[in-house]
């Protein structure tokens, strides 16, 4: 019989229906796991699912039992897949399931920045309006994004789906060139020359060594003066610390990040000091999170181990 151990449930909502795999196996799941305990609760298990819980070569090496690790998400930047493809066992994740969530998180991200909304409801807030004596006023700017250009770095399925969404309301979009080679396209541009003509940039690539720090500070400043940065990636894709310093010294008109280099990340990280600026906005890495996409990404999950458990390679890595 299977031993299939889920080492951190919690990372999907309790309302989630995980239907069981149509095997005989045997079920165990844990809330969370900490580094140490990954070997000792592993040790029986021929598939581990897991979602951000980091596997390498030592936990490997002390695992001989495992054949498959099933993520319950598209990234594996937590994974040795190296010495996973050397200890012979498989690895698959989800693929495709977030498609509505993540662009609309996007463009709810480009929305309220582009419209200070944020920024009006502090001043709501401490009374302003009231002050101000006026049926309204303009302590904020307001940008329309209509006739604007939206740079997306990373032309996957998510890329494609914000472009989509962002040509409806009137923007018009164009890609980043790929960093590993490919071919040319009408609606490429070079990075450098896609940052100083986009009114807002949009991160949608994986995070990988060509990708980290992929804007810093050099990238930052090429940028034009109020343009906007979005983030529902992941959080190494930029320096942090550069990022604070931008809104800092009023260079950029705002930053939405779903996403941090630490997660979650502790009081003093760049991003929570960013949180002081109206202008930026940080939500707890729920893009991709509705309702919808977490039930796809649970049923892709059993499917994806009912299929390695029938000899059929589905969306495999390793």
């Amino acid at each position: 019989m299977q031993q299939i151990v889920f080492l951190d449930s919690d990372t999907l909502d309790a309302n989630v229906h995980l239907h069981r795999p149509d095997f005989p196996h045997h079920w165990q799941s844990y809330p969370s796991t900490a580094p140490e305990q990954v070997v000792a609760r592993l040790r029986e298990a021929s598939i581990a699912i897991i979602n951000k819980v980091r596997i390498g070569k030592a936990e490997l090496d002390q695992l001989p039992e495992l054949r498959l690790i099933a993520l319950a998400a598209t990234g594996s930047d937590n994974l040795d897949l190296e010495a996973c493809r050397a200890a012979n066992v498989a690895v698959c994740n989800i693929r495709n399931y977030s498609g509505p969530s993540v662009p609309e998180h996007a463009m709810a991200l480009m929305l309220a920045l582009s419209r200070n909304l944020f920024a009006w409801r502090q001043s709501l807030l401490e009374g302003r309006w009231q002050q101000s004596g006026q049926f309204c006023f303009f302590d904020h700017p307001i940008m329309d994004l209509q006739g604007k250009r939206l740079g997306i770095i990373g032309k996957g399925t998510l890329g494609q789906a914000l472009g989509e969404r962002a040509r409806g309301i009137g923007m018009e979009v164009r890609y980043a060139q790929s960093q590993v080679g490919g071919a040319a396209e009408d609606d490429r541009l070079p990075l450098d020359a896609l940052l100083q003509s986009s009114d807002v940039v949009s991160l949608h690539c994986p995070l990988t060594p060509y990708t980290r720090h992929l804007i810093g500070p050099r990238e930052l400043a090429l940028m034009k003066p109020g343009a906007l940065l979005i983030n529902v990636g992941r959080g190494g894709l930029v320096d942090e610390q550069a990022l604070l310093e931008a809104l800092a010294n009023g260079r950029l008109g705002g930053a939405g990040f779903d996403v941090a280099s630490i997660e979650p990340p502790p009081p003093d990280h760049p991003l929570m000091q960013a949180l002081q600026y109206p202008n930026f906005i940080l939500t707890p890495h729920v893009a991709w999170a509705s309702e919808e996409s977490m039930q796809r990404l649970a049923d892709q999950l059993i499917d994806n181990i009912n299929a390695f458990a029938a000899g059929r390679r589905q969306h495999r890595l390793v």
